[in-house]
């Protein structure tokens, strides 16, 4: 990616610490390895001011550790949290897929779907159909960006801001996890992605919470399984 200025605006400083994130999400920059801001300044083609505000909230967020003297590396995964972060997850998008239906619901009985809801609605459509042509195409190195963007987008369509946020905060962690499994469950736990939109578009508020609830659960113990192994306590339902 290059850049024609190296003006340290929010907006650019953003766009470099989102890039850097997701090459750490998908294991370009392993855990472990050491980050300079000379040599991701070169990578990404910018001057080494966005790139040192990039890593300072890359740290903040849990994806970088910096020690003085000793500099930037990248952080483990993190493993030792995947457990709660996966219960958190469970019960909060089982709310905003319930949620979700029941706006789908009043959306249709009102006859004309406003048109934040239906932006919405047409870009989660585009997602679906990206994660198939990706699955198609056994290019299962996209999945893990468009599962996280068909999660916050199901968060967007229920038009909570609070269970929205909440969301935000655990995703990108929970995107590092599942990008670890993608290959053992991502293409089968990519179509759970149209059932649960379908209850959702049939203003079914019980069965979209229990889909959902069911995918993550089921992504959970895939991770379980993989990195516990096989004869490990798996998660159970609440």
């Amino acid at each position: 990616m290059q850049h024609s200025h190296d003006n340290p605006e929010p907006a650019l400083n953003q766009s470099v610490q989102d890039e850097i994130r997701q090459d750490i999400i998908l294991g370009v920059l392993p855990s472990g390895s050491r980050v300079t801001e000379s040599a991701l300044a070169k990578k990404y083609g910018m001057s080494r001011v966005p790139v040192r505000e990039a890593l300072r909230g890359l740290e903040m967020e849990g994806f970088v550790v910096s020690r003085p003297y000793a500099g930037s590396t990248v952080a483990a995964i993190p493993v030792d949290e995947a457990d709660d972060l996966f219960a958190v997850r469970e019960s909060l998008e089982s709310v905003i897929a319930r949620r979700s239906a029941r706006r789908a619901a009043a959306q249709f009985t009102a006859g004309q779907p406003d048109d934040g809801w239906w932006k919405t609605r047409k870009e989660i459509a585009g997602i679906l159909q990206s994660g198939d042509a990706a699955v198609a195409a056994d290019e299962q190195e996209l999945l893990p960006d468009l599962n996280i963007r068909f999660h916050l987008a199901i968060a967007e369509l229920s038009a909570s801001t609070s269970l929205g946020a909440l969301l935000r905060q655990i995703a990108r962690k929970i995107e590092w996890l599942y990008a670890t499994d993608v290959s053992s469950r991502g293409k089968h736990s990519w179509a759970e992605h149209w059932a649960i939109m379908a209850a959702i578009d049939a203003g079914n508020a019980d069965l979209a919470g229990e889909l959902m609830c069911s995918h993550v659960h089921q992504s959970w113990v895939g991770y379980a399984s993989r990195f516990h192994g096989v004869g490990a306590e798996l998660p159970a339902r609440k």
